[in-house]
């Protein structure tokens, strides 16, 4: 079976879910829709929609239902490095910095990542 793929509006429940942690619908909501843009029931509804196809987990305490993210920013950079550039970080990472106008301190923590990274994989390869 095919692994659920979040729309646009689920990524934004996510992104919520993955800044709070476990949270009810209420506090979901507040997050989204600080201007009243979005009904609560909107939010419940799109929750249980995510609960089905797995996307978070749902905790049921004292009929309070609270949700977790099941579906991780690591999974949703991974389909997007997949499905914009082919699988290939490289290509990305160019596109990104020819995009973006970085400030010299942004892109020494660029390097600063990249050297940690390169230093992690060598201990792992070890």
């Amino acid at each position: 079976m095919a692994k659920p793929t979040p729309s646009e509006r689920e990524m934004d429940v996510l992104k919520v879910l993955w800044k709070l942690g476990e949270s009810r619908v209420r506090e979901v909501h507040a997050a989204m829709c600080e201007e009243n843009e979005c009904a609560f029931t909107t939010v419940q509804t799109l929750l249980r929609i995510m609960a089905d196809k797995g996307l978070v987990k749902q905790r049921i305490e004292a009929r309070t239902s609270y949700y977790t993210a099941n579906y991780s920013a690591e999974s949703a950079s991974s389909r997007f490095l997949h499905k914009v550039f082919d699988g290939a970080i490289d290509k990305l990472v160019l596109s990104m910095l020819k995009s973006e106008k970085l400030s010299t301190d942004e892109l020494r923590d660029i390097e600063k990542l990249i050297a940690n990274a390169r230093k992690n994989k060598k201990q792992g390869d070890e």
